[in-house]
C-alpha cells in the first residue's frame, strides 16, 4: 500500500452527556497505521441541549426528526469554530459518531442523531458518520467500534477497556479480535449525581464516602445480561427499563448509590480481564484504560483490588480523546473502503466499511 497521511477531526458525544470531543489529528499509513493528536477541545452541552438530549428518548418521531437536523447544524458550529481557532488549513473531512439515541440490534435497529448532510452543509468539510447502522443491519451489534482501532493504533496492550457510559473491552484471542460492552459505568453514575445538582462524582470522591449496600449489588451481579455470551451491547434501553428499577427498591443516600455502583462496576469488569486473561501466556498483562472513568481514582482503586492485571493509565489527552481519534480512524479506513467493522466483534454476517460519505 502506497504511504498516505490524513488530517481529520473526530468528533464524539458519550451516552453519560458530558458534552463533545473535538480531536483534529493526522493518520498515517507507513507499514502500518500511527496516529498523532494535533489539537484538541472538550465542549460542554448547555442545560437546553443537555435536556433536549436527555429527554430525546421520549420524542416524538416530528420531534426527533428535527432533533436530528439540529443537532447536526449544531455540529458543523462547533466544527467550524474549532476550525477557525485553530487555524486549521490541511484537512480532508470530519468523521462525527453523532449521539446515540435508540440502540437495540434485538430489535434491528440504531440510531445517532446529527445529521452528516447539515453537519457538511454548515462547516463546508466532507463528513463520514453514520458508523452503526450498516453492521446492524448486516445482523451485527453496532458495537463497539473502536476495536478496529484498538488492534492497529494501540497494539501495544493485551486488553484495551474504555470506560464511559458504559464499559467496554476489546483484546486479541487466538488472532481473532474480540470487544463487546461490559457493563454500565458513568451514565449512571452521571444519573444519580445530577438529581442532586452535581454533574459527576470528581475522582469518586463521594463513592468513596458511602457503604456498599449488599442486597443491591447482589441484585445488579445477578442480572441475566451478565450470563450472556459475547457480541453484546447495551443502550439507554439497558438503564431505563433494568438498572433504574432495581434501584427503586433501595432507599438509599447518594453516597451509598455510588458506592455499591462503582463496585459493580469493578467487579464486572475485573471479572472479564481476569476471565479473558486465561487464554494469555504470559504474566504482567497490560490494561489501558481510557474514558472519564480513567479519571475516576475510587474506581480504579477497585478495579486494582479485584484483578492481578496491570493498569495503565496513559496521558489525559489519550483519555478524554481516545474516541474522537478512533472515529477520525474509522473515517479514514471507510474513505479507502477498508474493513473498519469486525464480525468477530459485532457478529455481523461479515466484516465490513462502514459509514455514510456526505461530501461538499
Amino acid at each position: 500500500m502506497i504511504d498516505k497521511n490524513w488530517y481529520v477531526i473526530g468528533m464524539m458525544s458519550g451516552t453519560s452527556l458530558d458534552g463533545v470531543d473535538l480531536a483534529y489529528v493526522k493518520i498515517s499509513r507507513n507499514k502500518g497505521y500511527h496516529f498523532e493528536i494535533l489539537k484538541t477541545k472538550s465542549i460542554n452541552y448547555s442545560e437546553i441541549w443537555k435536556k433536549r438530549l436527555e429527554n430525546a428518548f421520549g420524542y416524538s418521531g416530528e420531534k426527533l426528526t428535527k432533533l436530528h437536523a439540529d443537532y447536526g447544524v449544531f455540529l458543523g458550529e462547533l466544527a467550524t469554530d474549532f476550525i477557525a481557532k485553530n487555524r486549521i488549513e490541511n484537512l480532508d473531512f470530519i468523521a462525527s459518531h453523532g449521539h446515540t439515541i435508540f440502540h437495540d440490534p434485538s430489535q434491528q435497529y440504531t440510531l445517532q442523531i446529527g445529521s452528516g448532510a447539515h453537519l457538511a452543509s454548515r462547516s463546508g468539510v466532507k463528513v463520514i458518520c453514520d458508523f452503526r447502522s450498516q453492521d446492524v443491519a448486516l445482523g451485527g451489534q453496532g458495537a463497539p467500534l473502536v476495536p478496529i482501532g484498538d488492534m492497529l493504533l494501540f497494539y501495544d496492550y493485551d486488553f484495551c477497556l474504555n470506560i464511559g457510559g458504559f464499559a467496554n473491552v476489546s483484546f486479541d484471542n487466538n488472532d481473532e479480535r474480540i470487544a463487546y460492552d461490559i457493563c454500565p459505568a458513568n451514565i449512571v453514575l452521571n444519573h444519580f449525581t445530577r438529581l442532586q445538582g452535581f454533574e459527576y462524582d470528581d475522582k469518586g470522591k463521594m463513592a468513596s464516602k458511602g457503604k456498599i449496600n449488599e442486597a443491591l449489588l447482589t441484585a445488579l451481579n445477578a442480572l441475566e445480561f451478565y450470563e450472556q455470551g459475547q457480541p453484546k451491547s447495551l443502550g439507554y434501553e439497558f438503564i431505563a427499563d433494568v438498572i433504574l428499577p432495581i434501584f427503586a427498591n433501595f432507599d438509599l443516600t447518594l453516597e451509598d448509590k455510588l458506592r455499591t455502583f462503582i463496585e459493580h462496576s469493578a467487579i464486572q469488569i475485573s471479572d472479564n480481564i481476569n476471565e479473558a486473561s486465561v487464554n494469555f501466556d504470559k504474566e504482567g498483562l497490560q490494561v489501558l484504560i481510557t474514558g472519564g472513568g480513567a479519571l475516576n481514582d475510587f474506581m480504579i482503586e477497585r478495579i486494582k483490588e479485584h484483578t492481578n492485571a496491570q493498569i495503565v493509565i496513559p496521558t489525559k489527552e489519550i483519555i478524554e480523546f481516545k474516541e474522537a481519534l478512533l472515529f477520525a480512524f474509522l473515517g479514514v479506513l471507510k474513505d479507502q473502503e477498508e474493513v473498519n467493522c469486525l464480525k468477530s466483534v459485532t457478529g455481523a454476517i461479515k466484516d465490513h466499511s462502514s459509514g455514510v460519505i456526505y461530501n461538499i
